[in-house]
């Protein structure tokens, strides 16, 4: 049973906003596009983390959402993410927007009005920080009725998908040598940039197997290193990702279609291709346990309840068992970050403390007061070795 939204009372509505309009019922595909200072017109319920995050990296002028950033269902804590950036939220649920509005229509946003030219296209609700908190409170105490739709989902998944995750059947050969080696699994989701970021000295040290998940590999070029593979349906990654000499594992539906394919190979790639149930997150985890991997750390990915929630989609239940799957061969990154340091050994160490003693030394040698000053020492270090040796005798 899904919970009904809470009633909003009225709210001041944000500064007036206006800009040319972009329009899409994906927010993935909005954001590709969307530039400053633009009205995001988007049909989004339970805006999630993600997608909030990747809307306010773009600045529009205000978000108007055809669907209900809160439906009630879970805690999703995109809206309050928008709405701490400044950026003015407002639901039109109620209006056919998509069918008043045109790409590149310049819109004016007059609290919870939408106009055009002056002529009022549709009249929503204006989200706020009190509205926001108010109804995730509500959500919060209707995760129970989620919980059990999730449990049923997963044991669906897995009566459907128990040969590949308990046997690997279906796992297609590849390339890319993974056996003996670490894979670094990077989803383009929950602070994947800091992870990244942190685990700069881990990836140059254990030169780990590097999979980008669709635009993963964007992500892992952005941070300057080379994909070794690109695993995903191929709907949100570059041209120039797939040009850079990865190899590509395609996921396709288990009927094996695969709309990802011809696109792959109009590029001049010759994809390999993953029929499979569940994400491509879930895809590239199989496939660097079934090729050897003996440590998987993924960057970006789903680890709490509501992470998986906060997909929205049913398929997040086979992102639970292929962790299952997966066992203690995964680690979280901050898992990584936390318990990782550099290694030094115990000669790096020593040449560090020798090395400025030696150039002080020959500094001080190449002059005649230079000279004195070691004649000093070394009388003084003479003094010292006789008392200690006086000690002991």
């Amino acid at each position: 049973m899904v919970m009904s939204l809470v009633r909003r009372s009225p709210q001041p509505p944000p500064p007036g906003a206006t800009g040319r309009a972009r329009i899409d019922r994906r927010t993935k595909n909005l954001t590709k596009r969307l530039r400053p200072g633009e009205v995001a017109i988007i049909d989004h319920d339970d805006i999630d983390r993600v997608s909030a995050e990747a809307l306010v990296a773009r600045r529009p002028s205000a978000v108007v959402n055809a669907g209900r950033s809160i439906t009630g269902r879970y805690p999703n804590v995109g809206p309050q993410i928008l709405l701490e950036a400044g950026i003015p939220l407002i639901d039109v649920a109620d209006a056919p927007l998509f069918d008043q509005v045109a790409e590149d229509d310049w819109l004016e946003i007059d609290g919870p009005r939408i106009l055009r030219g002056g002529t009022e296209l549709a009249t929503g609700m204006v989200l706020t920080p009190e509205s926001v908190q108010e109804e995730m409170a509500q959500a919060r105490a209707g995760l129970s009725t989620q919980l059990e739709a999730f449990a049923q989902n997963t044991m669906e998944y897995l009566v459907r998908e128990k040969d590949l995750l308990l046997d690997g059947v279906g796992v297609p050969d590849i390339a890319t040598e993974i056996d003996g080696r670490h894979a670094l699994i990077v989803v383009r989701g929950y602070h994947y940039k800091e992870d990244l970021q942190t685990l700069r000295h881990y990836i140059r040290e254990f030169k780990p197997v590097l999979i980008g998940v669709d635009g993963g590999a964007d992500a892992l070029i952005e941070a300057g290193h080379r994909p070794d593979l690109i695993v995903g349906d191929m709907d949100s990654v570059s041209d120039d990702a797939l040009r850079s000499g990865a190899e590509v594992v395609v996921h396709a539906y288990r009927d094996g279609r695969a709309p990802g394919v011809e696109r792959v190979e109009d590029l001049g790639v010759t994809p390999v291709v993953f029929p499979a149930t569940g994400t491509s997150e879930d895809v590239a985890m199989l496939l660097a346990d079934d090729k050897g991997a003996t440590l998987i750390v993924a960057v970006g990915t789903h680890a709490t309840l509501v992470e998986f929630l906060d997909k929205g989609r049913k398929g997040m239940a086979s992102t639970f068992l292929t962790r299952l799957r997966v066992g203690s061969k995964l680690v979280d990154a901050k898992g990584v970050s936390r318990l990782y340091r550099t290694r030094i050994s115990a000669a790096s160490m020593l040449a560090m403390l020798l090395v400025p003693l030696v150039v002080l030394g020959l500094a001080l040698s190449a002059t005649e007061q230079g000279v004195l000053i070691l004649r000093l020492l070394a009388a003084r270090w003479d003094d010292l070795w006789a008392a200690i040796g006086g000690v002991f005798t």
